[in-house]
């Protein structure tokens, strides 16, 4: 029998960072053969940030600063720093040792999570879990990426989509079991990792002439073949933590997909039964910032007054591995 928890973890503050070069369609006409219309057409973007000078941390960093900054935190009070990440800045040490130096959390513990486009979801879950424990009192939750660096300016269907920036949340605990974390689906199926990959860099693979030369250190993706996973498993994801929790597309507020595609998006609405204006979007200016969209999303529409307090709210993402899931959140913040 599950033992009953004493707070539930709640997000108190948020921040985001996007390098200031725009890449716009217009650029990638210039590069590979393609036009601004298919470019909109099949995925919704208009535009995409890139960081000329800096890494992922940098990114993160610029997303912990700015909630530190607008919700005055102190980089003391965090315990713990949680950093979901594809682009690491190196192997080891860990992204999250290096925004930990950037911010001077003297007192914050930390370390990466990898899980592609999921990983905002799969770090978000694993700050609660500390939280609701009792172990943190203050988790800070970051999704930052360079796809930049792993993107194959030479390969049209793929350059298009990707894009840098990162964004964070704070979790704190409270005992009105009401609001934060209310339930979560998660899940991964290895079997996808031949159709959404980066085969070079690690143990299997590690750097030499011939992986450069074979170009394995980008982005790997069949896309016709993950689409179709991905609109059916981040659809029925939702939909069935909806019904687990007996909700009606009523109950719902906002719908915070996983930004990699405007037609995934649209498919997991429609499955929700959501209209268009229950949907946070950013990809039309950022285009896919793996772990950073989701979080970026909920800053973007927090600061424009969208997210009042009470509202339920369901956060959806696919990524490579296959890794896939839904989160069920209620808003905590006046």
């Amino acid at each position: 029998m599950a033992r009953e928890k004493k707070y539930n973890a709640i997000i108190t503050a948020l921040g985001m960072y996007f390098p200031d070069k725009v890449l716009d369609n217009k650029y990638f006409e210039s590069i590979v053969d393609t036009t601004d219309e298919w470019i909109v057409t099949r995925t919704g973007i208009k535009e995409r940030r890139m960081i000329e000078n800096g890494a992922t941390s940098d990114l993160a960093t610029g997303a912990a600063k700015d909630l530190m900054e607008t919700h005055n935190v102190k980089p003391e009070e965090i315990d713990c720093i949680i950093v979901a990440t594809v682009t690491p800045d190196m192997l080891f040490p860990a992204t999250a040792c290096i925004v930990q130096n950037n911010i001077g959390a003297s007192n914050a513990w930390g370390f990466d999570i990898e899980a592609a486009c999921s990983g905002f979801l799969f770090a978000f879950q694993t700050g609660c879990s500390f939280i609701e424990s009792g172990q943190c009192k203050k988790v800070l939750v970051i999704g930052a990426d360079k796809m930049t660096s792993i993107t194959d300016y030479t390969e049209r269907n793929n350059c298009i989509l990707f894009g840098d920036g990162g964004a964070a949340v704070l979790l704190e605990p409270t005992e009105d079991k009401s609001l934060g974390l209310q339930d979560y689906i998660l899940r991964i199926d290895g079997s996808g990792e031949k159709y959404l990959n980066m085969k070079g860099g690690g143990s299997l693979n590690p750097p030499t002439h011939e992986t450069v030369d074979k170009k394995m250190h980008y982005i790997f993706q069949d896309g016709k073949a993950v689409f179709k996973v991905a609109v059916k498993g981040m659809a029925d994801v939702s939909f069935e933590l909806m019904q687990k929790n007996n909700l009606t597309s009523d109950d719902v507020a906002y719908l915070v997909p996983h930004q990699a595609n405007m037609r995934i998006i649209d498919a997991t609405a429609e499955r929700m039964g959501l209209n268009k204006d229950k949907v946070m979007v950013n990809i039309d200016r950022y285009g896919n910032t793996t772990a950073a969209t989701i979080p970026s999303c909920l800053v973007e529409y927090y600061r424009a007054g969208k997210v009042k307090k009470g509202d339920k709210i369901i956060l959806s993402a696919f990524g490579a591995g296959y890794t896939w899931g839904s989160t069920l959140v209620v808003w905590a913040i006046d």
